[in-house]
This record gives structure tokens, C-alpha cells and sequence, in this order.
């Protein structure tokens, strides 16, 4: 009876040990290097708009509208605004909330108006 629980145990032991091997998939060594530079070109445009800052004087309505979180009527209350000197002065003048201006800050400016 004790050999049969100690050989029970030692399977259980074994297929614990085993289980995480047979569920990885299995994946020839080419295979990930070859995906790893075309994931990497496929982030690499998805990343050059958002360098691009959008200038909060100077944008259409349609360009604002691209911003998360900015819809027609905050697109329309910011062109409503201008000028803006910096770009926080949409939220200390009630243009928008926080937290909108939270999910923009990173891609909007308020440049210089020349003059």
C-alpha cells in the first residue's frame, strides 16, 4: 500500500514538473527573430504621429477631433479659446476637464502666435 502511494505521488510529482513544458507552444528558433523586426516596423509609423505635436492655436476642428477624449463640442470650445499661451490654459479656463487634458497633454502645444 505505501509503495503504491509513494509511486502515485512520484507520478503526480512528474506530470506537475512536465504540464508547463506541454503547454508552451512549440516555435522554431527562425520564427521569432523573423517576427520581431516586422512587429518592430509596424510600431515604428504608429509611433512617428505622436511626435508630431498638434498645436493648439493653430488646429482645425477636424485635427482636435483626433485627440482622445476631444469631441466636436470641446474641439469647438478649444477654437472658441484662442489664443492660448500654454497649453495647461485649457483647463484654467474651463475649456476642458482634467482629466481630458490628462490624455492630450502628451501630444498638443500652444505655440507662439507671430505676429
Amino acid at each position: 500500500m505505501t509503495r503504491n502511494r509513494t509511486l502515485a505521488a512520484l507520478l503526480v510529482v512528474l506530470a506537475i514538473g512536465i504540464a508547463p513544458a506541454w503547454a508552451q507552444k512549440k516555435t522554431s528558433s527562425a520564427k521569432p527573430a523573423a517576427s520581431t523586426p516586422a512587429s518592430t516596423a509596424t510600431k515604428a509609423p504608429a509611433k512617428a504621429p505622436a511626435a508630431t505635436l498638434l498645436d493648439l492655436n493653430s488646429a482645425t476642428k477636424d485635427q482636435l477631433e483626433t485627440l482622445p477624449g476631444i469631441g466636436d463640442a470641446y474641439a469647438q470650445k478649444i477654437i472658441a479659446g484662442r489664443p492660448y499661451a500654454r497649453k495647461d490654459q485649457l483647463v484654467s479656463k474651463n475649456v476642458i476637464p482634467q482629466a481630458t487634458y490628462d490624455k492630450i497633454k502628451d501630444s498638443v502645444i500652444a505655440a507662439a502666435q507671430k505676429k
